[in-house]
């Protein structure tokens, strides 16, 4: 890949696109600053000499066809996904350039897959929802376990954070998200998509050590019942979440994000870890780091490497199990990421 690449990141100026563009950054790419807020991509730019701005709004077909002109690949980090996703998808596909994003939404990575897997596989086109931690990380950790394995019985994706203070725009696409499901609880099971108003069960998930057992909430549904059976042949994937962070996300007083070093990444850490069953027969990969947020954007930038290097696997809308080399990914990150993989 030829250096200076321009990669627009719409939705700049947001907590994660900041990490995004500082991660492009650092690769050799040239970020392309974008967004509907003027002052903030302004503010932006002041801390980032050289850049491009160029305001634009989901709303505005226009806007996003000059926002993405003469670049590489665009990246999505404006939430909420279910009004931002589908607007940007549509530019990226007029530019004729690949699109990734890193929603959390559930229903808006689904939105994503049922309206535009037809289109951008006949246009060879290439759109990688959910390239987060939430989603892109689950889902490589599962293909990963897998490996030989063309089908499994189920999936259990359990994340351990030592804490949850959400950004604004984690509040903002829970909100949607809520309210598209009315209220109710989401999972994948027998298959399939299932809303449902259980009451959440509180588990022990025995985390590898120095985590060991912890308190869990079952049913804690994230992007990974999405991302997973997108091209796994896979009946039941579960997610799981500690109780403190599933108590501290939802909580109206729970402060933002408070950096601790001088790359702007907070004091959290996680344990990501993933077991795959098929039969009698047990897989299972970790994942151990620190900032849920910052961790994204090593993940979605290397993303955009491949892509743009021609290392992918699949064309149309895929995750990232699908279209990526998952153990060479995973290890590729190992910067930013300690990883343990089952030997096949």
């Amino acid at each position: 890949m030829e250096p200076g690449h321009r990669v627009v990141v719409f939705g700049a100026y947001g907590h994660t696109g900041r990490f995004v563009v500082a991660e492009l950054r650092e690769r050799g790419f040239v970020p392309v600053l974008a967004g509907r807020d003027t002052d903030k991509l302004r503010a932006l730019a002041a801390s980032c000499p050289g850049l491009d701005v160029r305001a634009a709004s989901a709303g505005d077909a226009t806007s996003l066809d000059r926002a993405l002109d003469g670049a590489a690949a665009v990246i999505n980090c404006a939430g909420p996904f279910a009004t931002t996703a589908a607007p940007v998808i549509e530019a990226a596909l007029r530019a004729g350039i690949p699109y990734v994003d890193v929603a959390a939404e559930i229903e808006a990575n689904v939105d994503t897959f049922a309206h535009f897997s037809d289109r951008a596989r006949a246009a060879e086109a290439i759109v990688v929802p959910a390239m987060a931690f939430y989603g892109g990380l689950g889902d490589l950790l599962v293909s990963a376990a897998m490996g030989d394995w063309t089908a499994a019985d189920e999936a259990h994706i359990a994340y351990g954070l030592s804490s949850w203070h959400p950004t604004a725009g984690t509040r903002a696409a829970g909100k949607v998200s809520r309210d598209r499901r009315d209220g109710r609880g989401v999972r994948f099971t027998n298959g399939r998509l299932e809303y449902h108003n259980d009451d959440p069960r509180v588990l022990e998930w025995p985390f590898p050590d120095p985590m060991g057992t912890q308190a869990v909430v079952g049913g804690f549904t994230m992007a990974d019942v999405v991302t997973v059976p997108s091209h796994v042949p896979i009946p039941e994937v579960s997610t799981y979440m500690t109780t403190e962070a599933a108590r501290e996300v939802s909580g109206p007083d729970t402060p933002a994000p408070a950096a601790v070093d001088e790359l702007g990444r907070s004091a959290q850490t996680f344990c990501v870890d993933v077991v795959v069953r098929s039969g009698s027969s047990e897989r299972r990969a970790v994942a151990r780091g620190r900032d849920i947020y910052a961790v994204t954007a090593p993940l979605v930038v290397e993303a955009v490497h491949r892509i743009l290097t021609g290392r992918t696997r699949a064309v149309g809308v895929a995750s990232a199990g699908e279209i990526f080399d998952a153990p060479g990914m995973l290890r590729a990150l190992s910067a930013h990421l300690s990883v343990e993989l089952p030997r096949h």
